[in-house]
C-alpha cells in the first residue's frame, strides 16, 4: 500500500463506466442450452437446471449473441450440440480468436463513458491498465483503446492478466502507485472479460456451476491526483490475503478446450474461517471497522461466496443488496463486476468509506478502501 503520509498525494477515482454486450439471456433459457447442447442424453437436465436456478442471477450478456433469444436456445454456431461425451466444443484457438474481435469493443464502451464521467478528455490520459483473465492478443486491447479512443501515443501501458474476479482491485492498486509516483498522471483502467468463450462441456459438476455463474461485460475507471467536486472518492489503499492450505480451491487453467474453472465447495467456508482474522486488523490500520463501512463492494462470484462474507461479518441482506443485484442482473463478468457495483454506489449515493472485496486464485482475498 502506497504511503499517503510520505508521498501527500490523494489518489481519486474520477469517473467510472460499464458496458454490457448488447444481447442477453435470462438463466431458464440458459440451463435449458446447457442440459441439451453441452450434455449429452436427458439424463442430467434437472440437476443442471437446478444448479441454474441456485446461481442467483436472471440475466446475462454474451458476445455471442446475435439478438435476445426468446423461449430456446438450443442451436448455437459457436458451440454445437455435443454428439458423445467426448465432445469439448470450440478449440481454445477459436475462443481467442473470437475474443480478439469482441473484446476491444466492450473495452471502448466502457472507456468512453468512464472518460465523459471523470470529464477528462482521451488526450489527457499518459497511463493505461489493461484487466483481464479470458483471453490474450498482441498487440492487444491496449493498443486497440490507444487508436479507438485517440488516447496520446505516448500513454504507457500495463496489463494485469490472469488474476481472476478479484483483478479490478490489483489494476486499481496499480494505479494508486503510478498516481502516488507521479502526481500529474491521469489513468485510465479498463476491465474486459468475455467469460461466455469459455463454457464447458460435459457432466462436471465444477464445469456447470462455472457455466451457470458467469457472463460477458466490461467496465473502466479514470484515477488521477487531486478531490474534485466530480470524484467517486478517494482511493485511500488495498490490502491483500493469501489464505493458507488453499491452493486448490480456485484455479483458472489453459486447457485445449477454452479455459477451465474450478471452484471448490469449501470456498465459502474458507472465506468464514479466515475473513475476519485478516480484516479486522487491516481495517483498524486504516482508522476504520467493519461497522464503520458505508458500503460493501463485496464481488459476487455466486451467491454461497456472498452469503459466506455476510455470515463472517454479521452483516445485514441490505448490506449486500448491491452486489447482489448485480449479480442478478449481470451475471459473475470476473475482473469487471467490482465497478458495477461502485457505479450503483455512485448512482445511489451510497454512504463511504466503500469497502471493494473480492476473491480469487490463491485463494486470496483482495481488498481495497475508497474514502
Amino acid at each position: 500500500m502506497v504511503n499517503r503520509q510520505s508521498s501527500g498525494v490523494t489518489v481519486s477515482l474520477r469517473g467510472i463506466g460499464t458496458s454490457v454486450p448488447q444481447h442477453s439471456v435470462d438463466t431458464p433459457v440458459s440451463a435449458e442450452f446447457a442440459a441439451h447442447s453441452l450434455c449429452v442424453g436427458n439424463s442430467f437436465d434437472r440437476k443442471v437446471k437446478a444448479l441454474y436456478r441456485r446461481s442467483g442471477i436472471e440475466r446475462r450478456g454474451s458476445v455471442l449473441l446475435d439478438e435476445d433469444p426468446g423461449s430456446e436456445l438450443r442451436e448455437h454456431v459457436f458451440y454445437p450440440p455435443a454428439e458423445t461425451d467426448q465432445d469439448r466444443g470450440p478449440s481454445t484457438k477459436v475462443r481467442n480468436d473470437r475474443f480478439a474481435i469482441e473484446a476491444p469493443r466492450l473495452a471502448r464502451d466502457s472507456a468512453s463513458h468512464a472518460l465523459a464521467s471523470a470529464g477528462t478528455k482521451p488526450d489527457e490520459i499518459t497511463h493505461l491498465v489493461t484487466v483481464c483473465c479470458t483471453g490474450f492478443f498482441a498487440p492487444g486491447i491496449d493498443i486497440s483503446l490507444i487508436e479507438d479512443l485517440g488516447l496520446p501515443a505516448t500513454t504507457q501501458r500495463l496489463q494485469i492478466g490472469f488474476m481472476g474476479c478479484h483483478a479490478a482491485i490489483n489494476g486499481l492498486r496499480a494505479a494508486e502507485g503510478l498516481v502516488a509516483a507521479n502526481p500529474n498522471a491521469k489513468v485510465l483502467m479498463v476491465c474486459v472479460e468475455l467469460c461466455s468463450l469459455h463454457l464447458q462441456y460435459g457432466m462436471d459438476a465444477d464445469r456447470i456451476v462455472s457455466n451457470s455463474l458467469f457472463a460477458d461485460g466490461a467496465s473502466a475507471a479514470v484515477i488521477s491526483a487531486g478531490n474534485g467536486r466530480r470524484d467517486c472518492g478517494e482511493l485511500v489503499g488495498t490490502g491483500s490475503y493469501l489464505m493458507p492450505d488453499s491452493r486448490d480451491a480456485m484455479t483458472w487453467r489453459v486447457a485445449d478446450h477454452g479455459f477451465e474453472m474450478t471452484l471448490s465447495a469449501m470456498v465459502p467456508n474458507l472465506i468464514e474461517q479466515h475473513l475476519v482474522s485478516f480484516l479486522d486488523p487491516w481495517l483498524s490500520e486504516q482508522g476504520e471497522s467493519i461497522e464503520s463501512i458505508g458500503g460493501w463492494a463485496v464481488h459476487p462470484g455466486g451467491p454461497r461466496i456472498v452469503s459466506a462474507v455476510q455470515a463472517a461479518l454479521g452483516l445485514t441482506e441490505q448490506d449486500l443488496r448491491i452486489p447482489r443485484e448485480v449479480l442478478k442482473q449481470h451475471g459473475n463478468m470476473s475482473s469487471a463486476t467490482m465497478l458495477f457495483i461502485l457505479n450503483k454506489f455512485q448512482q445511489n449515493s451510497q454512504p463511504k468509506p466503500w469497502l471493494l472485496m473480492g476473491f480469487g486464485p490463491g485463494l486470496e482475498i483482495e481488498v481495497a478502501l475508497v474514502r
